[in-house]
């Protein structure tokens, strides 16, 4: 039979930085709620759950790679909001911070987490953050809960 690996939500014992937009800060205050509720819902310490603030998504990458290779982090969850404008700005943003988010994780080897929404309009992300689609936040923690298990199992 094969041998299973899955992640289970504990997050007793592990510690989380959370990285944060100001930028649209009507949707990161919910993301960020949302994180820190999931977190604590499966066991997290207070004490262990560490939160930076930057102010917008660009700014995100850099803090949560030097959060990522301090060694004091099992995970870092990033979160904000890109909303589409007039201009291509936000293609470029959202592709941008995408392609980091993920090197750093590669680099780092640890569970670097994107829930930076990147919204069409204001309503998608507000149902995102929260409303009808559940929270991308919540969802984000609970992903890092799960990535900190299944990496402790390899």
């Amino acid at each position: 039979m094969a041998r299973i690996i899955q992640g289970t939500l504990d997050a007793k014992g592990s510690r989380f930085a959370v990285v944060i937009s100001r930028f649209n800060s009507f949707i990161s205050d919910r993301l960020l709620s949302g994180a820190l509720d999931a977190l604590e819902r499966h066991g997290a310490a207070t004490d262990d759950i560490s939160v930076v603030w930057v102010p917008g998504s660009f700014e995100v990458p850099p803090v949560a790679r030097r959060l990522a290779l301090s060694g004091k982090f099992d995970a870092v969850i990033c979160l904000g909001a890109l909303l589409r404008g007039e201009t291509p700005h936000f293609d470029h943003l959202s592709s941008t911070v995408t392609k980091e988010l993920g090197s750093i994780g590669l680099e780092a080897e640890i569970p670097v987490i994107n829930g930076i929404l990147t919204c069409n309009t204001m309503e998608q992300a507000v149902d995102r953050a929260g409303l009808k689609t559940g929270n991308k936040g919540f969802d984000a923690a609970v992903t890092a809960i799960e990535m900190v298990q299944v990496l402790k199992q390899l």
